[in-house]
């Protein structure tokens, strides 16, 4: 059960049809496929084969389906990485999947080859097409044998404490949930032009567009960095019917001022936050499309829940569960509560992952009887519709981005002033949430913002940094000494846009 091998097969049906859309560039899908086939071989001959992790750093641009099939065909499990992160981000994720070699587009390759070099693992860079070494290999290559339950992808993510966790997905997760994704939440055909702004090192983007576009046959329509205005171009030039985005990406849509041709809209998947209603109603009363929100997270690949679009769709809500999905509402002991009462949403099914990476500490914590708790509270009415309530965990989303308020907090206690740190989330009129810092100093040291947001700056990647930092005497703690997140006050005087 090898997940490349839906490429193999849509390459074998239709080859001349269109995979990847970008700008003016078409890559068909026995392009892909042979581009994909010269990663396979690299990798083969260099000795990294089945069951090795390898490393993939590239934004939305043909090298990213090319190397993370490529990788898929020789049987190894992928790493994703955002190519924003810095070198010793990159290190942590190597060093902690263990990979093997780092398959990196080559104009996002810097801190791929800082990292690499150090633990003295191999780069093999592609150009933004997709094309490695001597170019395309001929042939259409047989995936290596994988079973369902072997690791496909080693997706990081974290709570608020400790370092990021490498979520295993396996073959069997991620084809389920493309699957789910592709049949009944797209009703994606080959005719289907699916808009890949998304970052495919995200598992959103990763499930519901490309997996999901190469299982159907349609075309993924990718922009390397989103832009509300080249958003709008790419659906008129391509004819998108499937738009996939979290919600700050759909307000910013709606605030451009143009006059693209977007009928060909059908549908429009929404995750990652919760969506506005008003701005659901104008985008849909604008653009003449369907939104559909729903709920997933990494460990999940991702898709939970979903407003279906063959159901009453519930603004406000994250609709019910997809098929081969089973959701609770519990609480701390794990019994469910009362419809109506608000505990934190449990889950099992074809979608969880097989745990934490080398963390079985982690995942008996995570998933301690079989259901994974997720961290997220909401409540679900008398037909089964969920409705998130608060964030258990202190997870930001700035712009679509996880960010982790620990990982941030590390960086921040690095610096000789700082004796305490908390990071919390800002609400932001665009982004969502801004990043900000409550920071108590260290005895004999100034309070220099400036100096500590730079510091901070150069140790993470450039949309976790905060950009608001106050001072504090201490911060709250609970009777543990816990900092409360919750109870840290934003001074009058810090003003976000």
């Amino acid at each position: 059960m090898n997940l490349a091998k839906h490429l193999v097969e849509t390459a074998a049906s239709r080859p001349d049809g269109a995979a990847l859309l970008v700008g003016d560039e078409t890559v068909t899908y026995r392009e892909l496929l042979e581009r994909a086939a010269a990663v396979a071989d690299l990798l083969v001959g260099s000795g990294v084969g089945p069951g090795d992790r390898v490393g993939l750093v590239s934004p939305n641009v043909p090298a990213f389906p090319a190397a993370f099939y490529g990788a898929l065909l020789a049987g190894c499990a992928v790493v994703p990485m955002n190519p924003l992160l810095t070198g010793r981000e990159v290190d942590y994720y190597l060093a902690d999947s263990s990979a093997r070699a780092v398959l990196a587009e080559q104009g996002a390759a810097g801190a791929a080859r800082e990292a690499a070099s150090a633990l003295g693992v191999p780069v093999v860079e592609l150009d933004a097409s997709g094309v490695v070494g001597g170019g395309p290999a001929g042939g259409a290559p047989a995936p290596a044998v994988r079973d369902g339950a072997d690791l496909a992808v080693v997706l990081y993510t974290s709570g608020t404490t400790g370092q990021p966790k490498g979520a295993m997905l396996t073959h069997a997760n991620l084809t389920s949930n493309a699957r789910t994704a592709a049949e009944t939440l797209i009703r994606a055909t080959p005719d289907d032009t699916i808009m890949g702004c998304l970052p495919l090192f995200h598992v959103f983007g990763l499930t519901c567009g490309l997996n999901a576009a190469v299982l159907s046959g349609a075309s993924l329509a990718l922009l390397p960095r989103f832009d509300p205005t080249r958003a709008l171009q790419t659906i008129s030039w391509h004819r998108v019917t499937v738009f996939e985005g979290v919600p700050t990406m759909y307000a910013a849509m709606l605030g451009v001022a143009d006059d693209h041709d977007t009928s060909s809209l059908r549908t429009c998947l929404s995750g990652g936050a919760a969506m506005p209603v008003e701005v659901m109603r104008g985008f849909e009363e604008r653009f003449g499309c369907q939104v559909l929100e729903g709920y997933g997270l990494s460990e999940t690949s991702p898709v939970v829940t979903f407003n279906h679009p063959d159901a009453e769709r519930r603004p406000g809500s994250i609709g019910t569960p997809v098929r081969g999905v089973e959701v609770r509402v519990v609480d701390d002991t794990g019994a469910d509560v009362a419809t109506g009462e608000i505990g934190e949403i449990a889950v099992r099914g074809e979608c969880l992952m097989a745990g934490y990476l080398g963390r079985p500490d982690a995942t008996a914590e995570a998933i301690p009887d079989g259901w994974f708790r997720t961290g997220d509270l909401a409540r679900a009415d008398d037909d089964g519709y969920l409705v998130i309530v608060d964030r258990k965990k202190q997870l930001i989303i700035r712009g679509g981005y996880n960010v982790y308020p620990r990982e941030v907090e590390e960086a921040l206690y690095e610096h000789p002033a700082v004796v305490e740190a908390a990071v919390v989330g800002l609400k932001h009129s665009s982004l969502g949430e801004e990043i900000g810092a409550a920071v108590a100093v260290a005895p004999g040291h100034a309070f220099d913002p400036d100096a500590i947001r730079t510091f901070c700056k150069e140790r993470v990647a450039a949309y976790k940094y905060p950009r608001h930092i106050w001072q504090v005497e201490s911060l709250p703690k609970g009777p543990t000494g816990k900092v409360l997140h919750r109870e840290v006050v934003v001074p009058s005087d810090v003003v976000v846009e």
